[in-house]
């Protein structure tokens, strides 16, 4: 495993992240969930990456079960505040100072710790005043009950103003945490620049296009059974992947995969690495020997002919509208 530092901070984390979005507390069962984190944590995987809403509060638990034992100043745990989880008062969503209270409160509790070492906001909240959500922000860390702060799927002005206000707080603006990957690039034209600028990393999750680039999706070929396709939450997100010109594309992916002694997830990972912006892949699994197999993409170096190849062999089906990212996030607060 390889480290990264996170943003223009010394804090490093692993560069493959391990992520518990869809698999602990839904997809996977806990047995075989806590044995997962158990293998992360034999490969050298450090960081664990969840948020309140995954599974409605219980990936947190999950994770929480399966780090029990471990060394707590060896582990970086980020989690996220934004949606609501199981109610949906007029408060229980979005970025106000009351529900990043309660939130970071109540991820505490679910995950045994005193402190998160990353603490994100899961998307943008048109609905509260900027200043609102940072100085919260700044007093959990003044608390110590988050060491950081990061955000997820925000654009490259709100990046800006973000970090502007975290300077003037005197706390540490340090990652933004997008979907990236070979299919899917619209943070590259404007959000990236940016963050280098500000310094601010990427932590980018679905660096394997939900799955689509391992290649097990086939043109013309209905999706395989327990696949994330057929998943309701990982559904909604795969579907752009799953044209068949996309799919075809893909499959011309593994001959440049074979020739890197790589397998197709593994060169996804690596792709995502190449990018000196990305502090880390965000990768899941739902048994131990696919996370064994991914982890193998650390410290890769793929060359410029690599890398040329994978783009010609991806032309015309991949997504870079830099537009898209504005979109991630609600205009309004989530209601039942």
């Amino acid at each position: 495993m390889e480290y990264r530092f996170l943003g223009n901070s010394g804090f490093k984390v692993s560069e493959i992240t391990y992520g518990n979005w869809i698999t602990h507390g839904s997809q996977v069962e806990n047995d075989a969930a806590i044995e997962t984190v158990r293998a992360a944590l034999d490969v050298g995987i450090t960081s664990f990456d969840t948020a309140d809403v995954y599974a409605n509060t219980a990936a947190e638990v999950v994770l929480a079960d399966a780090l029990k034992g471990q060394r707590r100043e060896s582990l970086e745990i980020f989690t996220k505040v934004y949606f609501p989880i199981g109610v949906f008062g007029a408060n229980d969503s979005g970025l106000s100072r009351k529900h990043i209270m309660d939130g970071i409160h109540g991820s505490l509790r679910r995950l045994g710790t005193d402190y998160v070492d990353l603490y994100q906001a899961h998307r943008y909240d048109y609905e509260t005043p900027l200043e609102e959500t940072m100085q919260a922000f700044a007093d959990i860390v003044r608390q110590g009950k988050a060491l950081y702060i990061g955000v997820s799927e925000w654009t490259a002005d709100e990046l800006r103003a973000g970090q502007a206000l975290a300077k003037e707080l005197k706390i540490q603006l340090v990652s933004n945490q997008p979907q990236y990957s070979m299919l899917y690039r619209v943070i590259e034209g404007v959000v990236v620049p940016t963050s280098r600028e500000l310094g601010i990393s990427q932590i980018v999750w679905s660096p394997v296009a939900m799955g689509v680039l391992t290649g097990k999706y086939l043109p013309g070929q209905p999706v395989p059974d327990g696949s994330r396709a057929t998943d309701a939450t990982g559904g909604y997100f795969i579907k752009r992947f799953l044209e068949d010109d996309v799919l075809a594309a893909v499959q011309r992916l593994r001959p440049i995969a074979e020739q890197a002694g790589l397998t197709m997830a593994q060169l996804a990972i690596a792709w995502v690495l190449q990018n000196d912006n990305v502090a880390a892949a965000l990768v899941g699994a739902s048994r131990p020997q696919q996370l064994k197999d991914n982890v193998k993409a650390a410290g890769v170096r793929l060359d410029a002919d690599t890398m040329a190849a994978i783009d010609a062999a991806l032309a015309g089906a991949v997504v870079d509208d830099p537009a898209l990212t504005e979109k991630s996030s609600p205009r309004t607060r989530w209601k039942d």
